[in-house]
């Protein structure tokens, strides 16, 4: 079985069926019940026309459903007006869906996990493993988030920024189950792409792929995590760097700088250092400083004092710090950092072991407990090296 085939499928059969008439809800059920069908039926007797043999099970299965249903009466008319067999229609209805699954009614977790399960193709159980939560509580999310688009007008304008938020979130949900999110997202914007002229949409694809590429570094044989500094670079995907610098120099090229267009050129700018003292930290702050000016969110400007802390020295990077609210994400962390680099161990220690409490991530949070713990050792041995020292 052709797992991709089937999920590449998925939403231009979800299109067929909504343009036919059936709401979102009962067409993504009915597909479901094909792709089940499909993976009953094709091993044995593979179709010769892969999406005209979905789409006519699945409007079988709608049918199937519609008649059983208590709206009965209202319905017939979509049985009179079935169509009669033949080839699917070429038309592709994937950037429809994504508006669709991007709904501005929907929370954010709901616009994710709906664009995995209609656009992505994948199953309900999937998305709870990836997601790390119960299937039932994934299905009852997915209904809801069905349920609220279903009266919403399939060809209706959508936003290319909502949509992208949701891609961007799926990306950074990371790593778990049998679904890599990841590389699910990375799919996902690829199909985007293609069906969209949009330099935020080559953006967003260019900074994935520019992640994507440093992931075999990003953590060391026993599960823990790597700092960007120590990474094997040797270990990073060369030709998945070369694809997204070349998406993000033809999005760059067309004038219209946007968010994730300046993300992938720091992504970009640390992929082309040869070693991690080369970085062009400098450069680095300058697309900070558009990034803040397009944005003006806390988070980048976080990250912004960690480059100008490289760039001119750990003093400079608290005093760019010391400006926002110590409450962030990953504020404490970004203290001890700054404050291990100006010569400050036992600050630095007590900030790692409160950024340890508030990571959101186990990984995360034993990385900097290691942190924590390699200072504390540092300033025991120095105790009792000076107490040493005073004994003779």
């Amino acid at each position: 079985m052709d797992e991709a085939l089937l999920r590449s499928l998925t939403p231009s059969v979800i299109g067929v069926l909504v343009r036919r008439g059936a709401d979102f809800a009962a067409a993504e059920d009915a597909v479901q019940e094909a792709l089940i069908e499909a993976l009953r039926v094709w091993p044995a007797d593979p179709p010769r026309d892969p999406k005209g043999w979905l789409v006519t099970v699945a409007w079988r299965k709608f049918l199937d459903a519609t008649r059983a249903d208590a709206a009965r009466r209202r319905r017939e008319d979509l049985v009179e007006d079935q169509p009669p067999p033949g080839p699917a229609p070429a038309t592709d209805d994937t950037l429809q869906l994504y508006f669709l699954c991007a709904h501005p009614s929907l929370t954010p977790a709901s616009a994710v996990a709906l664009t995995l399960r209609a656009v992505g193709g994948l199953t309900t159980r999937q998305i709870a493993e990836a997601y790390l939560v119960p299937e039932a509580t994934m299905a009852q999310r997915i209904s809801r988030a069905k349920r609220t688009v279903s009266g919403v007008r399939f060809d209706r304008p959508g936003d290319v920024a909502t949509v992208l938020r949701v891609l961007y979130l799926v990306f950074n949900e990371g790593y778990s189950g049998d679904v890599d999110l990841a590389a699910e997202a990375i799919r996902l914007t690829r199909q985007l792409a293609a069906v969209i002229d949009h330099p935020e949409v080559s953006g967003l694809l260019a900074l994935m792929l520019l992640h994507h590429a440093r992931r075999a570094a990003r953590t060391a044989p026993d599960g823990s995590l790597v700092p960007l500094a120590e990474q094997d670079r040797g270990l990073w995907d060369t030709t998945l760097i070369a694809e997204g610098v070349a998406i993000l120099q033809a999005a760059l090229a067309r004038d219209r700088l946007g968010e994730y267009q300046a993300q992938a050129a720091v992504a970009a700018l640390h992929c082309d250092a040869p070693t991690a003292e080369e970085t062009d930290w400098v450069q680095i702050v300058e697309w900070y400083d558009e990034l803040v000016r397009l944005t003006d969110s806390p988070v980048v400007r976080l990250n912004r004092a960690v480059a100008v802390g490289e760039a001119d020295g750990p003093r400079a990077g608290l005093a760019a710090l010391a400006a926002l609210d110590d409450s962030l994400p990953r504020h404490p962390a970004v203290a001890a950092y700054l404050h291990e680099r100006d010569g400050d161990p036992r600050t630095a220690a007590r900030l790692y072991a409160e950024a340890a409490d508030r990571a959101p991530h186990l990984a995360e949070r034993d990385h900097l407990t290691r942190q924590a713990a390699r200072l504390n050792a540092l300033l025991r041995r120095s105790a009792e090296s000076a107490s040493s020292a005073e004994d003779r």
